[in-house]
């Protein structure tokens, strides 16, 4: 991930909606012992999901009621997690009246050490700053991120939902590089092609992350113009290509980018993390590829 990143599967299996998918420890620990065999082995976080409780849920359920996750499953992946959501009303964390966006040092520095522990593990391997933040001192953010990473308690860093020049303001104040800049990418949201941000990732060699890469769902269900365009040519494209699925096609099209996209899936079911990670074995060539992105747009190519 990222020219000096770390190694990292190019789907990444996203524990987002964990506290909706209602498993017990047990088949969680299930779900994830398969990502692994599947080659799945980085595991997005973040610590506002499920209201500040996913990444406990997770921890107490990989780490199987010890104090860490024993050394033999915790090499075996890397888990990314992000900070700086400040939730408005939370059961969890009270006190908080209206939602807001927190890029101190010293606060992201805490958020860090909570998911450390609620993660049950010595170590992040990349930490994002979840949302742009229009108040952060990119010293301030830096200084947190220079000591996290001096003391081993994060090994790389990143950013989510960043514009290019957001991006670009905090780099300017790191020694190291910034690996990822997770952003939502599908074939229902193709802004980042055009804005700027998929160019910037390409030029500084970072590897861009795609949440929603299947738009939530809506690529399934919504019955605007858009949306019945591109299942009709996305199935077309399946055909072409040997039988795959709709959704798999979908994921190709990231995949085919020379940015080189890393998918985030949003699934609690190991066998639609096996039909992702199948997705990998699609060649798109040039003329399919922008096929799907006339259905997206509703235009041909100018």
């Amino acid at each position: 991930m990222g020219i000096d990143g770390p190694e990292c599967s190019r789907i990444v299996a996203g524990f987002w909606r964990l506290k909706h998918w209602g498993i017990s420890g047990s088949t969680l620990l299930d779900f994830v012992h398969a990502c692994l065999d599947m080659g799945v082995s980085t595991l997005d976080h973040a610590d506002v999901y499920g209201d500040y409780t996913s990444e406990q849920v997770f921890g107490e359920a990989v780490a199987g009621g010890g104090a860490r996750i024993q050394d033999s499953l915790r090499s075996r992946m890397q888990l990314v997690t992000k900070c700086g959501i400040c939730l408005q009303h939370s059961h969890t964390r009270p006190g908080i009246d209206h939602q807001h966006y927190n890029t101190d040092r010293e606060y992201i520095i805490g958020a860090a050490e909570a998911s450390l522990e609620n993660l049950r593990t010595d170590f992040i391997d990349v930490l994002l700053i979840h949302r742009p933040d229009v108040l952060m001192d990119a010293d301030e953010t830096a200084a947190a991120f220079e000591k996290l990473h001096s003391d081993g308690k994060v090994r790389f860093f990143g950013v989510s939902n960043f514009t290019p020049s957001q991006l670009s303001l905090l780099q300017s104040r790191l020694p190291f590089p910034l690996v990822t800049n997770q952003i939502e990418l599908s074939v229902m949201h193709i802004e980042p092609l055009h804005d700027g941000t998929l160019d910037q990732c390409q030029e500084r060699r970072i590897a861009p992350m795609a949440w929603s890469p299947l738009a939530g769902g809506r690529l399934f269900s919504d019955q605007n113009e858009q949306a019945q365009r591109l299942r009709r040519v996305l199935s077309e494209i399946g055909q072409e290509t040997g039988g795959h699925t709709l959704e798999q096609v979908a994921l190709a099209w990231l995949l085919r980018h020379p940015s080189g996209i890393f998918p985030v899936t949003g699934t609690g079911k190991s066998e639609r993390i096996r039909s992702a990670a199948d997705a990998l074995a699609i060649s798109l060539s040039r003329e399919q590829w922008f096929r799907i992105w006339s259905a997206s747009t509703g235009t041909g190519v100018p």
